[in-house]
């Protein structure tokens, strides 16, 4: 495994445990609401607990990694606006997942959506605030290729989805005298 120095594959390595995570979350997120009995608050009882995961990741992590490393302790303003306006559109997003699941939406196809969009969005968003270089017109037409697959990979997952489990046979039982 390569270091994380440009040419480098850690990046990738952390990029498919993303990956991972994330494509396990939605099913996950599902089987909570499920879980906590509740047809009308489960969603919202699953978020909470998503919140307290968050929490436990996402502020005791970092904090332990930044007492280590005896960081300086300095947060520049316009670093904690982009990072806390991250945290605020991540949690929407979250919790617009679970209320799709409440209104009905299957997790294979919701996700699909969901992770099928986010990066036809992350894109035109990233090249929006960091233009390439030569502008618009330097972006390759394999750029715009990858955007629309995207797209319309999305869209089949979502309209071409398997159906629901069978529901199980009824088991017989004969008793013999």
């Amino acid at each position: 495994m390569g270091s994380g120095a440009p040419g480098g594959m850690t990046w990738l390595v952390f990029a498919l445990m993303t990956v991972a995570s994330w494509g396990v979350y939605g099913i996950f997120l599902h089987s909570g609401q499920n879980s906590m009995a509740d047809p009308v608050n489960g969603r919202y009882k699953a978020f909470l607990f998503v919140g307290l995961a968050y929490f436990v990741t996402a502020i005791l992590g970092p904090l332990v990694i930044l007492l280590q490393s005896g960081t300086d302790w300095s947060f520049p303003f316009k670093g904690m606006a982009w990072s806390f306006v991250a945290g605020v559109v991540g949690a929407i997003g979250a919790f617009c997942v679970l209320l799709a699941f409440g209104a009905g939406g299957a997790p294979s196809v919701v996700m699909s959506i969901v992770f099928a969009g986010a990066p036809v969005i992350n894109a035109v968003v990233a090249l929006a605030i960091h233009p390439p270089a030569g502008g618009w017109g330097s972006v390759r037409w394999q750029f715009f290729a990858g955007i629309l697959l995207a797209a319309l990979g999305g869209f089949m997952v979502t309209l071409y989805k398997p159906g629901p489990a069978a529901p199980a046979a009824p088991v017989r039982v004969e008793l013999r005298q």
